[in-house]
């Protein structure tokens, strides 16, 4: 079945650096037994399998038990397979369509990750919504978003939009919606309330604030972190706005950004944000994303030690340039898999059976407090 052009590619794959990193340690498995194999098929761009399915990591996940297949898109997918998990990154109403016919017939692949997951962080409103709601803060620090305006037309009525929402200038100029495309990672800043009648809704306009040119890369794979350190956009002084006017565009951020790893950086500057903090918050987005495979790009407030920011967060970016992806990713895929197994394990079982081990867990765990109970009796009467 040929989908006619209807499934939208995400265009523009990350282009990674090599980059200062901080990694949560992953549990390695053991691969599973030589007979079995999990196959996992991929639905991706072609500069996507470029990038993501290089050698190294198909060597390593042939030596654990893993085998990618591509999924053809001109042939029905419930003719391909058997898989045990679909890695996707397409988009579009009749591909998500195809993904709930075929999980419909196949419960018990995994699929990564769910389509109506992904399509929340389309949308920029939306997608930082979670981060938002959640208002983290612990004794490690705070997480926010940057004050933010959504303009979906007319933008002769931005600058009273933006003086009513009472936002600070400069700001920064997202498009509404990320969903890949060159136009979706367009950005600018905005110094003065002339330029925003000329800008073209829809979009999201962010507070700008100041973070010493350094934003953090939070990359999650599962309960996997890694953490890289990149230059941003400057700092600027809004002491003194008449310095700076109009509408600057700047290349697409993630892009142009050199690591600064080697770079000498004011301490304050250059510290990781707190791991726990990240662990927290990675945890929370996974429950409340319904995702497995995004990155959140942070920034830290400058002149603030715990004051941070979620800025963006993508879908399924790139991993390929990250040390140790491979043995993340496949450690990730064996762990999915055996955790099905294990919750599935004792629901295969008959109910007879399970009557009998609930039985018998039971009254292990009375003669257990029996003992415990004459034990302590004995000792009252001694």
């Amino acid at each position: 079945m040929r989908l006619n052009g209807e499934i939208s590619h995400l265009l523009n794959e990350e282009v990674e650096e090599e980059e200062a990193e901080e990694t949560v340690p992953v549990t390695s498995l053991s691969p599973p037994p030589p007979l079995q194999k999990l196959v996992v098929g991929y639905a991706l761009t072609s500069k996507k399998v470029k990038s993501f399915l290089q050698p190294k990591l198909e060597g390593l996940a042939r030596k654990k038990g893993i085998i990618f297949v591509a999924i053809d898109h001109c042939q029905p997918l419930l003719s391909q397979g058997p898989f045990d998990i679909v890695l996707h990154k397409l988009t579009g109403k009749e591909w998500q369509q195809i993904l709930e016919d075929y999980l419909e017939k196949h419960p018990e692949v995994t699929v990564l990750d769910p389509p109506a997951s992904i399509k929340h962080l389309h949308n920029r409103q939306s997608m930082l919504q979670d981060v938002a709601d959640l208002n983290l803060s612990d004794c490690y620090g705070k997480v926010g978003i940057p004050r933010q305006l959504v303009i979906t037309k007319d933008p002769s009525s931005i600058p009273d939009a933006v003086r009513k929402a009472e936002l600070s200038l400069p700001l920064v100029v997202k498009p509404l919606v990320a969903d890949g495309s060159a136009k979706s990672h367009e950005l600018s800043l905005a110094f003065d309330e002339v330029s925003l009648s000329i800008l073209d809704p829809p979009l999201v306009l962010q507070e700008f604030v100041n973070h010493g040119g350094v934003l953090f890369k939070v990359y999650i794979v599962g309960e996997a972190i890694k953490v890289v350190r990149r230059f941003s956009l400057p700092d600027v002084n809004k002491r003194e706005p008449s310095n700076n006017t109009g509408v600057f565009q700047f290349p697409r951020v993630s892009c142009a950004a050199a690591s600064a790893d080697d770079a000498e950086l004011d301490p304050s500057i250059a510290e990781l944000p707190p791991r726990p903090l990240l662990e927290n918050l990675a945890r929370e987005l996974r429950h409340r994303l319904g995702l497995q495979l995004f990155n959140i790009d942070i920034i830290r407030e400058h002149g603030t030690k715990d004051r941070f920011y979620v800025i963006d967060i993508n879908y399924f970016p790139g991993y390929s340039k990250m040390p140790g992806y491979e043995h993340i990713f496949t450690d990730f895929l064996l762990g999915l898999v055996r955790s099905k197994l294990k919750r599935c394990c004792f629901l295969r079982l008959p109910i007879s059976n399970q009557s009998i081990f609930f039985l018998l867990t039971s009254t292990f765990i009375v003669l257990i407090l029996r003992q415990i109970h004459a034990v302590f009796v004995c000792a009252f009467w001694l």
